[in-house]
């Protein structure tokens, strides 16, 4: 099993939008609503969970 690096989320604004980022180097996208962000982080971290198998590389996004 290989060996897992352990995710922490936080937030970041830059202008009028909001990014959630994970120390695992993942990044959401931009959003307006800080709740959103927040909410991309949870569904993130989620995933993220021994035993979570979501068919994705772990930027976010689905393998091709």
């Amino acid at each position: 099993m290989p060996h897992r690096a352990p995710h922490a989320t936080s937030t970041t604004e830059r202008g009028a939008f909001c990014t959630a980022r994970c120390t695992c180097g993942w990044r959401g996208p931009a959003r307006r609503a800080r709740s959103q962000a927040r909410t991309d982080a949870e569904r993130h971290l989620a995933d993220a969970e021994p035993g979570s198998d979501t068919g994705e590389d772990g930027t976010g996004r689905p393998l091709e």
